[in-house]
This record gives C-alpha cells, sequence and structure tokens, in this order.
C-alpha cells in the first residue's frame, strides 16, 4: 500500500488559516497543525514515527478502518505528549527495545487502535499521562501487552490484549489505571501483573484467560481493586498475591485453574466479596506465612478438581469466612501451624469427600453458627495446642462427627450431631476437648465415644437413637484420670447428676462394658457387668515351643536372636523375683526378609513364648497389613488401628508389610495416622501388647529410617535370609513325610538342581515356593498315575524327577 496524503483541516481563526491543507507526510502535517486541528489520514502505510506534542485530532479516513498503517522500521511508531484524539490507526512495531505506543504526558483519547507489533509493550503509559484508551487491541507476542509505569496513568475501556509474550497488563512504578469492560487473554507472563510501592489497578467488569501463568499477580506493597472480573484457563494461580501486597475481589469469578485459585503470602492481604471460586485443581484460598489474611465475606468456594483443602491456613495466617459455601471439595478448612487461625461464621460445608475442618500444629479455628454436611469428617482436632471453638453448628451426614487428638483441646459448645456413621464425637490418643451442650443423635454407632482414658470434660450433652450406645468411655489414664461427665444424658438412661451431686467436684468416669445407653455415672451409678473375657488359649511350657522352633528348617541366626531375647527375658524374671533390679527389656521386632522365609511362624511361636514366660497373658497372633489399619477417610484410620491393637492385647500385633504405612511419596496419605496411633499405644499399653513389623529388608529400613519415632520402640531387627537349596529341599521333604509320599531315586538331586537354577526375582517365595513346587509334583504324579489300571502302593507314593513343574 502506497503512502497517501494527510488533509490537515486548520481550526484557527487567523484568516491564512482557515483554507485546508493536504502535506505528503504525516510528520509534515504535524508540524503545519496547531492545537484543535484535524489531520485526516488516507489510506496507505506511513514509515513514519509520529510524535503529537499538540492538541489535535488524528483520524483515520472516515470508512477506512485499519486501512491507514504506521509501520517505522524502528523506534516508536506513536508516541502521543498532549491532550490528542488518535483515532482508527493500525500500529505496528519492529523495535523490541521500545512500546509501539507510548504516553508520556497530557490526556489524550485513544480509539479504535489496532496495535499489531513485536515491541518491549504494545501501550505503554508513563509520568505525567492520562489517556483514556476505548476499544483498541494488542497483539503482542514480544511482551507487555499494556504498561503503565512511573507514575502514570489513564482509563482503559473495552480494550483487548489478543496476545502477550509477556504480561498481559504490567502495573508498576507507582503506575495507577482503571481498566473497564477489558479482555486480556493469550498472554506468556500473568494476565494482570501490578507491583511496587504506590502501583495500583481498578477493574471493573474484565476478563482474563488463556494465561501461561497466573492470571492475576499483586506484588511487592502494590494493590488492586476487581470488581465483576473472571479469571479462569490459566496454567497457573488464578490470582497470586505476594509480599504485603493488597486485593479486594468483589462479585468476581475464579475458575478452572490447575493450581490455586487464589493464592496469598508475605503479608498480603485479601478481600473477597460476593465472588465465586470453582474448579481449582489445588487449594481454593491458599494463605500462608504471618500477617498474611483473607476476608471473605458471602462467597462460593466448590468443586475441587484435586486432592487438596478447599481453604489452606498456614505459617501463621488468618482466615475469615463470614456467610460462604464450600461444597464438593475433597477437605473444605485445614488450618495448621502455630499462629494460623480461622473464623468461620454462618457458614456451609458440604459434600466433603475427608474432613470439613482439620485443625493441627497448634493451630485455631473458631466455627460460629455454622453447617456441616455430607463430610467423611466433620471437623478435626489433631495434636497438641490445636484447638479453637465450634459454637451453635450442626453436622449432619457425617462419618464422624468431631475428633480429637493427640492433646487437642478445642471447646464444642451446643454443637449438635445428626446421623453419623461411626460416631458423634470421638476422643483418643491423649485428645481433651470440653463439650457444653452438645447432642447426638440417629448415631450408627456411638453418640460418644472416649478412648485411652482421654481427659475430656462433657457437660450437659444429651444423645438419642445411638445404635451402639449414647456414651463408651475407656478405663482412666496411668495416673488415674479420665472424662468428667456433668449432667449428661441419654434417650436409654435417666440424667445423671443429682443437684447434691451436681455441686460437688466431678469424679472421672470409669469405663463399662457395652455401655447400651447410658452414660456411665462419675460417682455412684454402678457399672454394668463386663462382658466374659475371651478364653486364652492353652498356654505351652517355653521348652515345648522352643523345641518347635529349632525344628524349624534354617533360620539358624534367627533362632539365635529369639532364644538369646527369651533368656534375656527369662533371666530378668528371676533376678526381680531374687529382688535385684532386671534389665529393661523392650519385646517389640523388626522382622526383615523376603516372604516366605517363615516371619509369621516364627512371631507366632515368639508370642507362645512370651506367654510361656508369663511375660503376656494369651501370646495369641493378629496378624494385619496396611488394609485392615488404613481407612478411606481422615479418622476412620485411628479407629481401626486401635481396634486392632484391642484384638492383639495380651499376644502378638504382627504388622506384615509395614513399610505399605509410610509410602515413598506419602503426600496426604493415612498410612501415617496409623503409624502416630501405633506409637501412642505401645507407649501407654507397653505391657499389654507386643508388636512384630516385617516386610522386605530395603523397605523396612526406609520405613524405620523416615519414622524414628517407629524405630525408637523396637529392640532389634531380625533378619530372615533366603533358604538355600538344601533347606528349600529339606522343606518338600518334610511336605512330603507330613502327606504321606516319599521322594524317588534321583527325585531329591532333581530338586536340589530345580531350586538352584530356578530365579531369585521379587516374587520368589522362598519356604512357599517350596510348598508350591510340592503341589505341583502332587498334581503332576496324580495326572501320571491316574493312567494306570492298578497303581501298588509305591506308585501312589513315589514321586519322581519327571513329576518336577518346568522352570518359569
Amino acid at each position: 500500500m502506497a503512502q497517501g496524503t494527510v488533509q490537515v483541516t486548520h481550526t484557527g481563526t487567523s484568516r491564512w488559516r482557515r483554507r485546508t491543507g493536504e502535506y505528503a507526510s504525516l510528520t509534515a502535517a504535524l508540524e503545519a497543525a496547531a492545537d484543535g486541528d484535524i489531520l485526516t489520514v488516507a489510506p496507505g502505510t506511513y514509515r513514519e514515527n509520529l510524535v503529537v506534542d499538540r492538541a489535535v485530532t488524528l483520524l483515520g479516513q472516515e470508512g477506512a478502518a485499519g486501512s491507514v498503517r504506521i509501520a517505522p522500521p524502528e523506534g516508536v511508531p506513536l508516541a502521543v505528549r498532549a491532550s490528542a484524539q488518535v483515532q482508527g490507526l493500525h500500529i505496528e512495531g519492529q523495535d523490541a527495545a521500545v512500546p509501539a505506543v507510548l504516553v508520556e504526558d497530557g490526556t489524550p483519547e485513544l480509539t479504535g487502535l489496532r496495535i499489531v507489533t513485536r515491541s518491549a509493550a504494545g501501550i505503554e503509559v508513563r509520568g505525567g499521562g492520562r489517556p483514556t484508551v476505548r476499544a483498541c487491541t494488542v497483539d503482542n507476542p514480544a511482551g507487555v501487552g499494556i504498561a503503565v509505569v512511573d507514575g502514570g496513568g489513564g482509563i482503559f475501556e473495552e480494550c483487548e490484549v489478543i496476545a502477550a509474550g509477556q504480561s498481559g497488563v504490567a502495573v508498576r512504578g507507582g503506575g495507577r489505571p482503571r481498566l473497564d469492560r477489558c479482555r486480556v487473554h493469550h498472554a506468556a507472563g500473568a494476565g494482570l501483573s501490578v507491583t511496587g510501592d504506590h502501583s495500583s489497578l481498578e477493574a471493573l467488569g474484565c476478563e482474563i484467560y488463556e494465561i501461561n501463568g497466573s492470571g492475576v499477580q499483586i506484588a511487592s506493597r502494590a494493590a488492586a481493586v476487581l470488581t465483576d472480573c473472571a479469571v479462569h484457563r490459566v496454567t497457573g494461580n488464578g490470582v497470586t498475591l505476594d509480599t504485603d501486597a493488597v486485593l479486594t475481589l468483589a462479585d468476581c469469578r475464579v475458575h478452572d485453574v490447575p493450581e490455586n485459585a487464589v493464592d496469598l503470602r508475605s503479608r498480603s492481604v485479601l478481600t473477597l466479596t460476593r465472588s465465586e471460586v470453582a474448579r481449582f485443581g489445588r487449594n481454593g484460598l491458599s494463605v500462608w506465612d504471618p500477617g498474611t489474611r483473607v476476608d471473605a465475606h458471602r462467597c462460593e468456594i466448590h468443586d475441587g478438581t484435586g486432592d487438596y483443602p478447599a481453604v489452606w491456613v498456614s505459617d501463621g495466617a488468618t482466615a475469615v469466612l463470614e456467610g460462604c459455601r464450600v461444597h464438593d471439595v475433597p477437605d473444605a478448612l485445614c488450618v495448621l501451624d502455630r499462629g494460623s487461625r480461622a473464623d468461620v461464621v454462618d457458614s456451609d460445608l458440604s459434600q466433603v469427600r475427608n474432613i470439613a475442618v482439620s485443625v493441627s500444629g497448634g493451630a485455631t479455628a473458631e466455627l460460629d453458627d455454622c453447617r456441616i454436611s455430607g463430610a467423611g469428617r466433620g471437623a478435626w482436632f489433631r495434636d497438641h495446642g490445636s484447638g479453637g471453638t465450634l459454637a451453635n453448628c450442626t453436622i449432619d451426614a457425617a462419618q464422624t462427627g468431631v475428633i480429637v487428638t493427640k492433646g487437642a483441646d478445642p471447646l464444642i459448645e451446643r454443637t449438635t450431631v445428626t446421623s453419623p456413621t461411626e460416631a458423634g464425637f470421638y476422643v483418643s490418643a491423649g485428645g481433651r476437648g470440653t463439650f457444653q451442650g452438645c447432642r447426638v443423635t440417629g448415631s450408627e454407632g456411638y453418640g460418644f465415644h472416649i478412648i485411652d482414658g482421654c481427659r475430656s470434660t462433657l457437660r450437659k450433652c444429651r444423645t438419642e437413637r445411638c445404635a451402639r450406645g449414647g456414651f463408651e468411655f475407656a478405663q482412666a489414664g496411668a495416673d488415674g484420670e479420665g472424662a468428667v461427665v456433668e449432667e449428661c444424658s441419654s434417650d436409654e438412661s435417666t440424667q445423671l447428676g443429682s443437684p447434691a451431686a451436681a455441686t460437688a467436684p466431678p469424679a472421672p468416669a470409669t469405663q463399662t462394658a457395652g455401655l447400651l445407653g447410658g452414660v456411665p455415672s462419675p460417682r455412684s451409678t454402678p457399672a454394668a457387668p463386663e462382658a466374659a473375657p475371651e478364653p486364652a488359649p492353652e498356654t505351652r511350657p517355653a521348652d515345648t515351643v522352643l523345641a518347635d522352633l529349632d525344628a524349624l528348617v534354617g533360620l539358624a541366626s534367627v533362632k539365635r536372636e529369639v532364644r538369646a531375647l527369651t533368656d534375656m527375658i527369662e533371666v530378668g524374671r528371676r533376678r526381680q523375683e531374687a529382688g535385684l533390679k532386671a534389665a529393661s527389656v523392650r519385646r517389640h521386632l523388626v522382622f526383615t526378609g523376603s516372604p516366605g522365609t517363615g516371619k509369621t511362624t516364627v512371631a507366632r511361636l515368639y508370642g507362645e513364648i512370651l506367654a510361656a514366660l508369663g511375660v503376656l497373658d494369651r501370646g495369641h497372633l493378629v496378624e494385619v497389613s496396611r488394609v485392615d489399619l488404613v481407612g478411606e477417610h481422615i479418622g476412620s484410620t485411628a479407629i481401626r488401628t486401635q481396634e486392632a491393637f484391642d484384638r492383639a492385647r495380651g499376644g502378638v500385633l504382627f504388622i506384615d508389610e509395614a513399610y505399605a504405612l509410610s509410602p515413598e511419596d506419602s503426600g496426604r496419605d493415612f498410612g501415617r495416622e496409623a503409624i502416630d496411633t501405633l506409637v501412642k499405644l505401645m507407649e501407654d499399653h507397653r505391657e499389654a501388647v507386643v508388636v512384630i513389623v516385617a516386610g522386605y529388608t530395603t523397605e523396612m529400613e526406609r520405613f524405620l529410617s523416615v519414622n524414628p519415632g517407629v524405630a525408637s520402640r523396637f529392640s532389634r531387627t531380625i533378619t530372615f535370609s533366603d533358604y538355600d537349596p538344601d533347606e528349600l529341599l529339606r522343606i518338600v521333604e518334610q511336605q512330603a513325610d507330613e502327606h504321606e509320599y516319599r521322594l524317588g531315586p534321583g527325585t531329591g538331586e532333581a530338586l536340589h538342581k530345580y531350586f538352584t537354577a530356578l530365579p531369585k526375582g521379587p516374587a520368589f517365595g522362598n519356604g512357599r515356593t517350596a510348598r508350591q513346587t510340592f503341589e505341583a509334583m502332587v498334581e503332576r504324579h496324580a495326572g501320571r498315575v491316574a493312567q494306570l489300571s492298578a497303581p501298588g502302593t509305591e506308585e501312589l507314593t513315589l514321586l519322581y524327577p519327571e513329576d518336577l513343574p518346568a522352570l518359569p
């Protein structure tokens, strides 16, 4: 397109300036024009660097939109330094070191510009520039879309950043723009970026999407206010605040974000009003660090697509939710670390797959007049120093309403739990808690279940229609203290505590068996009769059991270890009988080795030996694995682990493949909860149960190294070596004798060669392999002998080399 002419309509009153002039270049026309003149540019390509320093009007010829191209080979195509009007131009820049359009001063109006460039910025406003930019588009895949810097400002109305190689809109150095109904998309940096002291941005009715990074990023003491805006389809966080940033979101929508919808750190402050946060891959609100705070009012947070809490508060941060709805998320609210706090008022937490409120690490959560429904767990106060208040709350259709563990001490007031599937309130592992005026109705388990002698306080609580019983308490702790119960009642019992008794100091609750109704009286109500204990198995003499141990094939080092341990226990017992001090012997063991090396068999014999020595009451074996201990939801794991431990009282709890409780990529795995519960039980009931953990050698070494609390509970590790071919042959011979078979001529030698050649991969089963080999030989023998018309005794009993299975 050839360069056209520029028509200048003079508006001056001087006689010689009343006529219209035509100029061959824009530069000449601008030199001839005065304030108020109108420059109409004919279609064409103008390879000039325009500097508009007068209050003129620069127009692309009417009806030829986009046909006027300003495209110099280098430098700034259009610089505006006055309160001019520029309309209908197509700007192309080629210089990556400078902007395509630069506004440095005045209050110009830029309308209908199409900027297609590869410049440092599509539009840059700096210094005293305060433009009004309307209906302009910026396509700049090499740099920033719109930059407002060094104190610049202005209003951008119905503008669009089509593409940007960096941020879509960047504000820094005290810039203060306003965006009205703008669209920013396909930016390689943040959609909106505001950084630095005194920098701020106001956006109204804007849309930020298809961003390769954060949708909105406010940092380094900058501020922004977004109203009726949408942020979606970004690759990073929807909104990121860092280092004293301040942001207000009102009537906004942040959705379809793979990371955090909103992430705040380093003393940033967010005010969120009537806004929606949806379909986020990590946290809906992620709040970190002391001084960081989010205030959310009448907001909705829903449909988390990952496996993370909707609201995460940690490292001393604060979150306030008032009149909010959080629903269809894995976890609703997670508050952790000392100094962290969440205040939730008049809010709904519903359809939560795991836990609605989790408080740990010394954090605090205050919930008032809140409603929790359809959650795996309602609220879980997890450990020492963690607490807060639930007041006037309702928890409906959760597996467990409230869980308190490991020294946590919340105050639960006037809270109602309806239709829990496990328990209304569950306290274990040294949890405390004060429950006042609380109520449980329609529980499929207990109403209140207080175990481990926890020192909870219950005042004026009531249960109704609880399937297993209204109240269940374990025995008092080692110090004789346990739960304190005042004026509590159940629909299956009368109210406890007479007026006279109510004035007396409350006493710890005692354990009852069954407790299918009332609360056990803390003072004078007689306890229900205890259920008859399960009869103990017949105890064999220690020498007999040790003889069985010696009869096992191989395991020479294992036998030495077990004998040394039992000798120490026996001598310690005799020293005590003689009035001497006995060395403390920890009886918990770690068994390492491949499957099929006899770990379970030795564990069973070890329990019998300890029972014969009077160390254990029964000596029975309870064998469990990860699937028996780890539940699907937070809190259920502690219950399952406690139940397994209780079954093993007086005997041995054998945990096979224990390393599975602590996988290498543990993340949010509930196995850690089983480990923590187990460690506490082993310490509190060290005389009641012997725990043996077993598994592959390498995996068990990792398991003990990443869980030092577990490692400290075990006295020694016993390694079960793989059987050699001679020992595997002996196992087959024992199997043959037991089942009335014999090895024919050459069969022993063939078996030895077979076991020597057998691949010793991860699936190699050692003793199990020997047994499977024998079973395969019997099966092949049967197929061979079945073809004989009248087999004799030898044919029916002898196993030959041809009966061996093929090597895998």
